[in-house]
């Protein structure tokens, strides 16, 4: 690839539609391609933004056997609300698709069909476990068992969550199928297989001497590593019946695999994009390819589909595949299936406005070279201390004084001091700066750079102090302000790949377009008369209980994941019947209700059992309020002998049931029955 591409094919990773899009997600592809993108755009570089929803593989037909729907239902929905919350959150591709489509089919199919064809595959066939009730070959998640390793019982035969092993379905103890429920029977089938080892002298070459020194370290490490340990055949079929078909003779009930499948997704994507003119930005050699990924993806994207574009031999290969590594969630490991994440539509829900808020502290905490960590303090903390106290503080003192001393009009410059010579000077170094640090894609350096940017113009108009320096010099007061509206109005560019809303109105309130990159840095970007807006705030703080609003729904979260996957203690020696029929349960009303004096836990209860009205303490008190239990009717162990609790005596005991999380719930009749019905 020459140092200046003549356009730029970008691509986003495929979220799969089974489940809608997280901060992890956010943060690990599609805020750095967005501001990837948006760069070149405004460097005036032809580039196409490239996604759509990967709908098809396992995990989608498990969702849809759950759900009780069809696959295109579940891919419909999720697809839709992606689709939407992308749009919501400015990410800007050129097309958003999805590998259900018509042209995917073919495209794919197509691609399948000439390997194939040019005798590129081999065939095997390999035993894999069928379930004889429901009448087909398992994939791979659709088998547990108890992991070889752990001892987890409920393993998938791909691997266990437990322990991070990767298995095989033969190596789980007890298999069971997720379908019938049943063992399944090991069966012959043939597949197909891309004979990877075939391509490792190649890949070696191409990756590990050709892109050692380009390639972020993560992704030559893991490439590296893969290569190094050999590589092997890969099954590009598999047995189920939601995919692309194998369009082949003897290939009835066989879709393509999913990952084979979905990165043709971006091609066919390209091509409903752009029917006349696709094969412009995937065949030519002057075009850049740039894949966005997690490092999760990083195999398929970097060794298996090069391998696919190389085996084809039409297409151009990835100029680079930046990946990033994972975002963690207040300290644990963002998860679907504990819904340990914070949703992208449901942040768009609870913080509307706040799009470039999100964008900024998770391009700010970018996990570009290691695991991070998201927070709702360190989230709101940004917001108050970096967005509100630094970039939009600059901004809105810049205009409100230009409004308060010159009624809103930019004043002349009337000669410049070296103090605003040298701002101007570094003013007009930042869009080469910023840019390579995107080019190079360190955007977390970049966007530093930028907040650089505003925290020069606080410092220009702290040192200046036009607020006093209109008292004697209003032709200086002018020329001080001049300059600081000359910073303001570089950022309507240089903000926009970062953060296009505040970007956009930045412009409304200054008068001024987004111009050329380059020429951001200008010192005369805004002339001397040009009419302001009013100022308004780009930015306003973010409140104590917001945030904590939000970290109780994850404690919530957290509380039912440990309430799911609670165990039922252990049950007790037996008693006998007649054991059991000493025991005198009985229904009452609570009549009266109080705390006891000097203790934390002990309520004070009349209860009328039907017998008399007698007194009970019970250690109650941190789970119900005195007053909300008067007139509930509760059950009584009604021949429990007295005791004295605190100098009171008790006699009896309410019947309660305690919750895994150590919550009591009250066992009460179904319906008001008569006080001194016994519980039988």
């Amino acid at each position: 690839m020459s140092a200046d591409p003549q356009r730029y094919t970008v691509t986003a990773a495929l979220p799969y539609a089974n489940g809608p899009v997280h901060i992890g997600h956010l943060a690990g592809v599609y805020v750095p391609a967005d501001i990837y993108v948006r760069y070149l755009r405004a460097a005036g570089r032809d580039v196409k933004f490239i996604c759509g929803s990967d709908e098809h593989g396992v995990p989608i037909t498990i969702r849809a056997q759950k759900e009780g729907v069809t696959p295109q239902q579940v891919v419909d929905k999720y697809h839709a609300l992606i689709r939407d919350s992308f749009a919501d959150f400015g990410i800007s591709f050129d097309i958003y698709s999805r590998t259900s489509s018509q042209t995917q089919h073919e495209v794919a199919s197509g691609f399948f069909k000439k390997l194939y064809d040019e005798n590129k595959f081999i065939e095997q066939t390999s035993q894999q476990y069928y379930d004889e009730q429901a009448g087909q070959f398992l994939a791979d998640r659709y088998i547990v068992g108890t992991c070889p390793n752990c001892g987890n019982e409920n393993a998938y035969g791909d691997q266990c969550e437990k322990c991070g092993s990767s298995l095989s379905p033969t190596e789980l103890i007890n298999p069971r199928s997720m379908l019938s429920g049943n063992q399944p029977v090991l069966r012959e089938t043939k597949h197909w297989y891309l004979p990877l080892d075939q391509y490792e002298p190649w890949l070696r070459e191409w990756i590990v001497e050709g892109h050692k020194n380009d390639w972020k370290a993560n992704v030559y490490g893991q490439c590296k590593s893969w290569i190094d340990q050999g590589l092997h055949p890969r099954a590009v079929t598999r047995d189920l019946d939601w995919g692309v078909p194998v369009p082949v003779p003897g290939a009835e009930g066989k879709v393509l695999y999913v990952w084979f499948d979905a990165p043709i997704g971006y091609i066919s994507a390209t091509k409903d994009l752009l029917p006349d003119t696709w094969e412009t930005y995937w065949k030519d050699s002057g075009t850049k390819l740039v894949h966005f990924i997690g490092k999760d993806n990083i195999v398929f994207h970097c060794i298996i589909f090069p391998a696919m574009l190389k085996a084809h031999g039409d297409y151009i290969l990835p100029d680079n595949v930046p990946a990033n590594e994972f975002l963690n969630l207040e300290g644990d490991k963002i998860s679907t299936s504990r819904n340990w994440a914070v949703w992208l539509h449901e942040y768009l829900a609870d913080f509307p406005g706040k799009a470039d808020v999100l964008r900024y502290v998770l391009c700010a905490n970018a996990p570009e070279t290691k695991d991070n960590d998201f927070t709702w303090k360190d989230f709101q903390a940004r917001n108050n201390n970096e967005l509100v106290a630094n970039l939009g503080n600059f901004v809105n003192r810049a205009v409100v004084l230009t409004h308060k001393f010159f009624e809103g009009k930019v004043p002349a410059a009337v000669g410049f001091t070296t103090e605003d010579e040298d701002v101007l000077r570094q003013l007009s170094e930042f869009p080469q700066r910023i840019g390579e640090l995107i080019d190079n894609y360190r955007f977390r350096d970049a966007l530093n750079e930028l907040m650089n940017l505003s925290r020069l113009g606080n410092k220009y108009l702290a040192d200046m102090e036009p607020w006093k320096l209109i008292k004697t010099d209003e032709a200086r007061t002018g020329t001080v302000l001049h300059v600081s509206l000359q910073l303001a109005a570089s950022l309507v560019t240089l903000l926009e790949p970062f953060l296009p809303t505040a970007a956009e109105r930045l412009g409304q309130m200054l008068n001024v377009e987004k111009g050329p990159w380059q020429a951001a840095g200008r010192s005369d970007a805004l002339a001397a008369g040009t009419q302001l807006a009013p100022s308004e705030l780009l930015f306003d703080k973010i409140e104590d209980a917001t945030v904590e609003a939000q970290v109780q729904k994850l404690l919530d979260t957290k509380k039912a994941n440990e309430l799911a996957k609670a165990v039922a203690a252990p049950a007790k020696e037996d008693v006998s019947f007649d054991d059991f029929q000493r025991m005198d349960l009985r229904i009452g009303t609570v009549v009266a209700a109080e705390k006891v004096a000097k203790t934390k836990k002990l309520l004070k209860l009349t209860v009328d059992t039907g017998l008399d009205r007698r007194t009970i303490v019970s250690g109650i008190a941190e789970f119900f309020i005195p007053e909300a239990l008067i007139g509930q009717q509760v059950m009584v162990l009604a021949n429990l002998a007295p005791r004295e609790i605190k100098g009171i005596t008790s006699q009896g005991m309410l019947l309660l049931a305690e919750n895994a999380d150590g919550s009591l719930a009250l066992m009460q009749p179904g319906h008001e029955v008569r006080n001194g019905s016994h519980v039988a």
